[in-house]
């Protein structure tokens, strides 16, 4: 019987390692120190050298000053990943992972005119449910889908703000200021939690996703009655909300923009 390789872990455990180094980068922190790997990925300060090391030698990684970022050459080996891939097909397991998660409705929307339109979505297996359908068409002013629409499209967010905003429920923007100002906090804040804007007793978190010109390709959105989901709870939902709308991005090629600020500042 052949005597076993001691030297070194077992390959599988490397690669494990390896996948929670890379892991540890996002679209919010593209560049870590070693001691930032470190501490988020739980690993020995001499295996995060020895990897990180080795990872730079071979473009998975690359070096800057005394820190690391994912290497441009993996853009090239990821490219032929999402070739000739729908998007749906890349949102479909994200909202099911989401819905099953956290056990609401999630939903994919994109402005069509002044418009908003649901086009992916897992619903809630709860009998108490929104009525949200793919195809269903909805206003931009009313909900927190709309508004992280309107964050980032300024052109969109302009023709908006010049319209009539039509009362849905007593908690509708139908202000053009303060509809200007929750805009501009939705960007500033990256995500959108609204209660009862379209419809009364429901609330819903958004965040954007982005292609790979950093330009806005619709918003992430989980829905539910405010029976089930108050404010609070929301506010304990973003980060995941925020994790799913930056796999969407990254799976897709995209990235997010520089800025955050900027594009409706100046809309009057």
């Amino acid at each position: 019987m052949p005597a076993q390789n001691s030297r070194g872990p077992a390959p599988l455990l490397v690669l494990n390692k390896i996948s929670d180094i890379l892991g540890a980068f996002s679209l919010a922190r593209p560049e870590l120190s070693l001691t930032e790997i470190r501490e988020a990925t739980g690993l020995p300060t001499s295996t995060v050298q020895r990897l990180v090391g080795n990872l730079v030698t071979h473009g998975f990684l690359d070096r800057v000053d005394d820190r690391y970022r994912v290497g441009i050459k993996m853009s090239y080996w990821a490219a032929p990943a999402t070739q000739g891939v729908e998007i749906l097909e890349i949102l479909k397991p994200v909202l099911n992972e989401l819905r099953d998660e956290l056990g609401e409705t999630v939903g994919f929307f994109q402005s069509s005119l002044n418009y908003r339109v649901c086009v992916a979505v897992a619903e809630t297996h709860h009998m108490l449910r929104r009525d949200m359908r793919v195809g269903r068409i909805l206003p931009l002013h009313a909900g927190s889908a709309g508004r992280v629409l309107l964050a980032w499209d300024p052109e969109l967010a302009k023709r908006v703000l010049a319209s009539e905003l039509d009362q849905l429920t007593e908690s509708t923007i139908t202000d053009t200021e303060s509809l200007r100002l929750a805009i501009e906090q939705t960007r500033n804040d990256g995500y959108a939690i609204t209660t009862g804007e379209r419809e009364s007793s429901a609330s819903g978190l958004s965040a954007p996703v982005f292609n790979a010109q950093a330009d806005l390709v619709g918003a992430l959105t989980i829905m539910g009655p405010t029976l089930r989901m108050p404010r609070e709870l929301c506010d304990q939902w973003v980060e995941k909300l925020l994790e799913g709308a930056e796999q969407i991005t990254r799976m897709t090629g995209g990235r997010w923009p520089s800025e955050r600020g900027g594009p409706v500042d100046s809309v009057q």
